[in-house]
C-alpha cells in the first residue's frame, strides 16, 4: 500500500501551519506507519569441527562469522536459507498493512471522542483533484457563517493556496502539507485540531488530499464522509473507485451548471453509486452559481441539531 504511493518516505516533511504563520512547524511524519521491521535469528549449527552463527534482518542478509570447513555442507545450508526466504515474505506485508490501519483507527476513535465531547461536527470532504471542494467550502462558509461557526483543516501535498482562500472567508483554518503523502490520517488531524484550537459547538470541515484511493482507507474521526464528484468527470466514477463511495454518507454531484456542455449522465452516476452503497444521500448542485445549495445547507443545519 504505502510502499508504492510514497507515504512511508522517511524524508517526507509534513508541515502544519496557519495562514501568515512562519514556516517553522515542520517535522518528519510517517503517517502513523512503522514500516521497518527487524527480524533477528540466532542459529547455531554444530558440526564435527566447527560452529557458526548468522544474524539477518527482515531483508534476509546473512553475516557469517569466519570459520573453516573440513567438509562440504553447502546443500544443507542453502536449503536452510531457502526456508527462511519463504517463511517471512508474504505474511509480513499483510501484517504491516493491518498494523498501519489499526493504529490509525485507534487515533481516529480518540479524535471522535474529543470532537463529541466538545460538540464538534467533523465532516471529511473527499474527491478527485479539481472537483470543486474548496469552492464549495468558500460558498458554504460565506453563506452560513452567521448561523454556523465553521473551521477548516486543509490537506494538500504542497502550497497554502486553499488555506488562504478559506482564510479570506473569515473562518479559522489550518493547512496540512503532506509532501509525498497522498492522504490525511488521524494523527495529522489530531495535531492540526489542537493547533487550530477549535471552539465548542463548531462545524469542522476537513478537506482531504485530492485522491479517491488512499483516503478511503483512513478514518479521521469524522462524523460524516462526503464524497464529491463533478460533472466534468466520468459518470462511472463510483464503479471505478467503489471503496470511497462505499465508505461515504453523502455524495455531492457538483458543477451541474456545466451539464449542457459535457457528456455526463446524472441518473446513471447515482445508479452506479447506489450499487456500491445503497445508503448514499445525494445533492446535485453548482457551488459556482449557487444552484441546489439550499438542500445542502438544510442538511448541514440538520446535522447541528
Amino acid at each position: 500500500m504505502c510502499d508504492t504511493c510514497g507515504c512511508n518516505d522517511p524524508d517526507s516533511k509534513i508541515t502544519i501551519r496557519k495562514p501568515g504563520e512562519e514556516h517553522t512547524h515542520e517535522h518528519s511524519h510517517k503517517h502513523g506507519h512503522d514500516h521497518k521491521y527487524t527480524h533477528e535469528h540466532d542459529h547455531q549449527h554444530e558440526h564435527d569441527q566447527h560452529s557458526h552463527q548468522h544474524e539477518h534482518t527482515y531483508s534476509h542478509e546473512h553475516d557469517h562469522d569466519e570459520h573453516s570447513h573440513s567438509h562440504e555442507h553447502s546443500h544443507e545450508h542453502s536449503s536452510h536459507e531457502r526456508e527462511h526466504d519463504h517463511g517471512h515474505s508474504h505474511g509480513k506485508e499483510i501484517k504491516v498493512e493491518h498494523d498501519i490501519l489499526d493504529k490509525n483507527n485507534l487515533l481516529a476513535e480518540r479524535n471522535r471522542g474529543y470532537f463529541e465531547a466538545k460538540n464538534i461536527h467533523a465532516i471529511n470532504l473527499v474527491s478527485s483533484p479539481g472537483s470543486g471542494k474548496t469552492t464549495l467550502l468558500e460558498k458554504t462558509i460565506s453563506d452560513l457563517k452567521k448561523d454556523i461557526a465553521f473551521c477548516v483543516i486543509e490537506g494538500d501535498q504542497q502550497t497554502m493556496n486553499d488555506a488562504d482562500r478559506i482564510n479570506a472567508t473569515g473562518a479559522p483554518v489550518i493547512q496540512i502539507n503532506t509532501a509525498s503523502g497522498c492522504h490525511l490520517d488521524a494523527a495529522m488531524v489530531s495535531e492540526a485540531a489542537k493547533k487550530l484550537n477549535i471552539a465548542d459547538h463548531s462545524m469542522l470541515f476537513i478537506e482531504n488530499v485530492g485522491n479517491l484511493v488512499c483516503p478511503a482507507m483512513f478514518d479521521l474521526g469524522e462524523s460524516h464522509r462526503v464524497v464529491i464528484i463533478s460533472v466534468t468527470e466520468g459518470d462511472d466514477k463510483p464503479l471505478k473507485y467503489p471503496y470511497m463511495f462505499h465508505s461515504s454518507d453523502i455524495c455531492i454531484i457538483n458543477k451541474t451548471d456545466l451539464l449542457p456542455y459535457v457528456d455526463f449522465d446524472v441518473e446513471k452516476a447515482k445508479m452506479y453509486a447506489l450499487q456500491v452503497n445503497h445508503h448514499l444521500q445525494f445533492f446535485e448542485l453548482s457551488a459556482k452559481t449557487g444552484q441546489g445549495m439550499d438542500a445542502w445547507y438544510a442538511w448541514l443545519k440538520k446535522v447541528l441539531v
